[in-house]
């Protein structure tokens, strides 16, 4: 499988500090010139944050803010305009400085279990509990995501479009972890079978080779993602156990690449030795060679950059960039 990023690149994971979209398109395509991506800003608010974003994304699926979260709704309003608006705006900024881009690009956008676990449906319980409305979520958030791609596409010709569907909520899906409206009970457990279907009927709208799953919780589900289609699984380096190793071998093998979370999401003394040791150190323990690094790893931040501060934030970037093109030295 031909990936559609240069070997020894690097990106973030999504989300940076701010307001601005246009600073922050800039600001990524300086730092990241071989993986940018869109920036998502949640400092703006509702319809700014994750599950907002992605339910702008919903065809004929509206949904508006109650007290407890976003919530499916009968008609679509203000709540699903305000998140559309920040979307369209961002798309607007990354067009103005994508001018003249070849290359891979980016876009990230909540995956069909975590929208599920945090949407809810008009009667207040989770949008988890409803098989046929979890089947309608995936359907629908599949199809605004090939609208999605089509309209990259449009604005950057000479991009290939990366896809990041951003699953946190997956491990707890997959074991019961989710409180009832109550708080008294958990959400029944989704089944593995049942949960990589409807992942899968979202990845298979994305191009082929820029599908990529984000989980930066414990216990990612590495086999249920590889199995589901995902051509690269994002992690926290930081949360991997020796126990998952056998799992990153193994998708590795069958072609998966690894974008590997080395940096803090937070403020903290970072030099490139911060970002390179861990993945040298992983790649020891998996017995791969060396030489094939570039090819199989991106460098990323642990999760999302919101909580920075602005000069952290580009200081990451630019040793995330630099310890990719330090691993195409080896090789």
């Amino acid at each position: 499988m031909t990936r559609p990023w240069e070997r020894g690149a690097a990106t973030g994971i999504g989300s940076l500090p701010g307001t601005d979209p246009v600073e922050a398109a800039r600001l990524v395509f300086g730092e990241l010139p071989d993986l940018p991506h869109l920036p998502e800003l949640p400092a703006r608010g509702s319809g700014a944050d994750m599950i907002g974003r992605g339910a702008a994304l919903l065809v004929d699926l509206p949904v508006e803010i109650v007290p407890t979260g976003w919530r499916l709704a009968a008609h679509r309003g203000r709540d699903q305009r305000r998140a559309e608006d920040y979307l369209a705006r961002d798309v607007d900024a990354l067009h103005e400085q994508a001018d003249g881009y070849t290359g891979a690009l980016k876009v990230q956008v909540a995956g069909p279990w975590t929208l599920a676990a945090n949407l809810e449906l008009p009667t207040g319980h989770r949008v988890v509990t409803d098989h046929g409305a979890v089947r309608d979520l995936a359907e629908s958030l599949a199809e605004g995501i090939r609208a999605h791609v089509a309209d990259l596409r449009r604005r950057v010709p000479g991009a290939s479009p990366v896809v990041q569907l951003d699953e946190p909520s997956l491990p707890a899906v997959l074991a019961g972890e989710l409180s009832t409206p109550s708080g008294w009970g958990t959400v029944r457990a989704i089944a593995a079978p049942d949960a990589t279907r409807v992942l899968q009927t979202v990845l298979d709208t994305i191009p082929s080779g820029g599908r990529v799953v984000h989980c930066c919780a414990p216990n990612p589900p590495l086999d249920l993602l590889r199995d589901a289609g995902a051509n690269a699984i994002a992690v926290d380096a930081a949360l991997l156990r020796s126990t998952q190793y056998d799992a990153l071998g193994a998708a590795v093998d069958a072609g998966v690449s690894l974008w590997l979370g080395v940096l803090p999401a937070t403020d903290t003394a970072i030099t490139l030795d911060t970002a390179r040791d861990p993945l040298l150190r992983l790649w020891r323990e998996l017995g791969f060679a060396e030489s094939a690094l570039a090819d199989a790893v991106v460098p990323t931040p642990a999760c999302g950059l919101a909580g920075a501060n602005a000069a952290y934030v580009r200081r990451a970037l630019s040793v995330l960039r630099d310890a990719g093109r330090a691993l195409r030295e080896l090789g």
